[in-house]
Order: structure tokens, then C-alpha cells, then sequence
């Protein structure tokens, strides 16, 4: 049995945007995760998918329907939208055809949503541009290295301090200023450390330290996110997550410490990413438990993503 986000009359959505300009940092990853757990905590949850070309967050999920289906297991599925690449030979209209999809894709569910998570493609693109501007929580992942340090500042090779802001930290203080014009709304970015390194070492030491001398200066939150663990890359071919019931049936095979340890790491990301729940989501969810307690099925909804 599948759990589909339900529909009902609230206000406009709160807009959840992954983006950063360099591939493999974990955004589709990252974008599940927060959806999932916001379904977990009863919030109402669309999904929009922007990368035309890779299209991972869209097989991620429909692994996860796919799976669901094979087993017979209830896992939560948002409602989600897939932005398909204009195949003319002109630029031009390719770009309308593509905003036209990711129009109708926030219309539709903008107004009977409590989130819309959006994720976007690892390169500059006036789509991309259009999302962050949207967003009133930006999470930017990336991977513990200078590599991808890059593409939020530069450094002296020396001393390894920070020198300046780099393309994509540009670009989103662009939009975020846009939207500061536009509606006098200010998007929450938070930078997303992943692939952590289990074991202390001097780069970890200093890209910790850059980012937090960057993020004086560009305004964002740094957090640490997921480390290096071989169970992520296995979850995406069932389209599970970290917080989803684990054991034996949910995962194919027994869950080790990485699983149990995967999912404290995640639960800890998302308490600070501070994502607003709607609180009729909130009793939703209590209900939703109450009811599979009295029937002696228990179901772990855990309010995960209190402010």
C-alpha cells in the first residue's frame, strides 16, 4: 500500500530549494530525506525535479514507489513533478518549454501543500536561478573538501583563509537580494557538509573553519550533514531512506550499526535545518500513530523536525 500526500485548503507552501552548482554532493539524497521526514511528521509534500538531464531525485523516487509496490510496505510518496528538457533545435524555445512545466508544477500545488521541495540541476541555468529565488530554505550540500569549497569561496593556498566568494555564492546573493526587493522575504541558506570523514583530520579542521568565516560573510548556517557511509548509496536503488523502519523486509537485508547510526546523523540534519511544520501536520501524524498503536501495529512517526 502506498501513503500519498493528501490534498486540503491552506496557504501558499513553503518552498524547500537543494541547489548547488557542482554534481555529487548529494542533493537528490539530501531532498528525499527532508521530504520523507516531513511526510513522517504529517505535513503535505510535493516534489519538483529540475535536472532534465540526470533526473536522480525522480529515480530515487520512483525506486521508492517501485519498492513499495514489490513488497507491500506503506512508504510515504509525495506528490512529485519532473521538469522534462525541451528537444527543439532552438534554445529559446527549449527554456519556454521547460519554465512553462515548472510553472504549472508550483501552481498546481503551491496553495494545497505544506511544503514543495524542489530539486535543481548542477549547473547555472535561468531555471535554476528562478528556484533559488523561490526559496525560503536554500540547502546548499556539499562534499567536505576543498574541491567543493570552491564553489562558495576561495582561499590562500598558504594559510588556507578565506579571500573571496566564488560563482555560486555570488548567484544566490543575487536572488536572495531579488526576493528581499521583490516580496521583503528572506530565504534561510544553510550549508550541508557531507561525506564527512569519520576520522579527525586537519582538512576537515579547515574547511570547517572556512565555512565558518564564509558564512559571516554570505549569511548562511553551516551544519554538518551525512558522512561517508556505504549505506546511503544502497538505499537509492529501493528508494529508502534513513528514517524508514529498519529492518529485514523495509531493506532486503539486516540492518547493521551503519543503518542505526545513519539515521541519528539525518534526524540530527534536519532538527537544524528548522523547517516549519504546520501544526494540523503535526496532529496528523499523532493521530496516525495513536491509531496503529490501538490496532497493536506500531509505526514510528517521530516529531523529528521540531524548531
Amino acid at each position: 500500500m502506498l501513503v500519498q500526500a493528501s490534498q486540503g485548503q491552506s496557504g501558499s507552501a513553503h518552498v524547500v530549494v537543494l541547489g548547488n552548482e557542482k554534481g555529487g554532493s548529494g542533493k537528490s539524497t539530501t531532498a528525499l530525506h527532508i521530504a520523507v521526514a516531513l511526510m513522517k511528521a504529517g505535513q503535505r509534500v510535493a516534489t519538483i525535479d529540475l535536472d532534465c538531464r540526470q533526473q536522480s531525485f525522480t529515480r530515487y523516487i520512483n525506486n521508492r514507489q517501485a519498492w513499495a509496490r514489490r513488497t507491500g510496505l506503506e512508504l510515504e510518496l509525495p506528490v512529485h513533478r519532473c521538469v522534462k528538457a525541451g528537444l527543439t533545435m532552438h534554445v529559446a524555445d527549449n527554456e519556454n518549454s521547460e519554465l512553462q512545466q515548472f510553472t504549472d508544477a508550483v501552481s498546481a500545488v503551491e496553495r494545497t501543500f505544506d511544503f514543495i521541495v524542489i530539486d535543481t540541476p548542477g549547473t547555472d541555468s535561468y531555471l535554476m536561478r528562478l528556484a533559488h529565488s523561490m526559496a525560503d530554505t536554500l540547502v546548499t550540500p556539499i562534499n567536505d573538501s576543498f574541491l567543493d569549497f570552491d564553489v562558495l569561496g576561495t582561499v590562500d593556498p598558504q594559510t588556507y583563509a578565506v579571500t573571496g566568494e566564488s560563482h555560486y555564492a555570488e548567484m544566490v546573493r543575487d536572488t536572495r537580494r531579488k526576493r528581499r526587493q521583490l516580496d521583503g522575504a528572506s530565504s534561510d541558506w544553510i550549508v550541508v557538509r557531507n561525506r564527512l570523514s569519520m576520522i579527525g583530520s586537519r582538512n576537515k579542521q579547515l574547511v570547517a573553519e572556512g565555512l565558518n568565516e564564509l558564512s559571516f560573510r554570505l549569511g548562511f548556517r553551516s551544519v554538518d550533514g551525512f558522512a561517508e557511509r556505504v549505506v546511503y548509496r544502497e538505499f537509492f536503488p529501493r528508494g529508502l531512506t534513513a528514517l524508514d523502519d529498519i529492518d529485514e523486509a523495509t531493506l532486503g537485508t539486516r540492518p547493521n550499526l551503519g543503518h542505526v547510526t545513519a539515521r541519528e546523523e539525518v534526524t540530527s540534519l534536519l532538527r537544524q535545518l528548522k523547517l516549519p511544520l504546520d501544526e494540523r501536520g503535526r496532529r496528523r501524524a499523532a493521530n496516525r500513530t495513536e491509531w496503529f498503536n490501538s490496532v497493536d501495529k506500531p509505526l514510528e512517526v517521530h516529531d523529528i523536525l521540531g524548531a
